[in-house]
């Protein structure tokens, strides 16, 4: 996996290191010009994501999104990991190595990309960055910079209101 898939630098397997094109300020940017669906389906599909199906499935319908924005970590719902209930299971041992990798990596200055997080129902599911995401809470991290994605206008408009979330609001795509 390479940092083009939200992997520090140090668990490249080899490949160039696209941590620039994929980091906090293009998705800001990618945002500013409405294009931040676009952003997210090139970031899921990059080398090594492991999302490449989150991204077919986001792009067959409009979505309503705000972001980046940072975000209580304590709010989100992981949804990946190594415990039984987990709804997409990783390998204990595979979980730590790269926890391990990428708690190491935010020591020394790495920014992980943005979260992709879904509103549903009030509920805040992290379905892209539950590796970035741990690493960030056992390293001490209590917010981080997510993207929320939305099914329903209203509920987009409803969160924003309710979050004080101020700015440029992208409309959908």
């Amino acid at each position: 996996m390479d940092a083009a898939a939200g992997y520090p630098p140090s668990m490249s397997s080899g490949a160039v290191d696209d941590q620039g094109r994929f980091g906090l300020e293009t998705a800001l940017a990618a945002a500013e010009r409405d294009e931040l669906a676009v952003w997210v389906g090139d970031f899921l599909a990059s080398a090594g994501s492991d999302n490449e199906v989150l991204g077919a499935a986001l792009a067959q319908r409009p979505h309503w999104w705000v972001g980046p924005l940072e975000l209580e970590l304590s709010d989100l719902e992981r949804l990946a990991g190594p415990e039984d209930d987990a709804l997409c299971a990783v390998d204990d041992e595979e979980w730590e190595d790269d926890i391990d990798s990428m708690e190491d990596s935010l020591g020394d200055g790495w920014a992980p990309p943005p979260l992709l997080v879904q509103y549903d129902g009030g509920r805040l599911l992290l379905q892209d960055g539950n590796h970035r995401y741990e690493a960030m809470v056992r390293a001490g991290e209590r917010r981080g910079w997510g993207i929320v994605y939305f099914d329903v206008e209203a509920d987009r408009d409803r969160f924003v209101a309710d979050h004080g979330v101020s700015g440029h609001v992208p409309t959908n795509g």
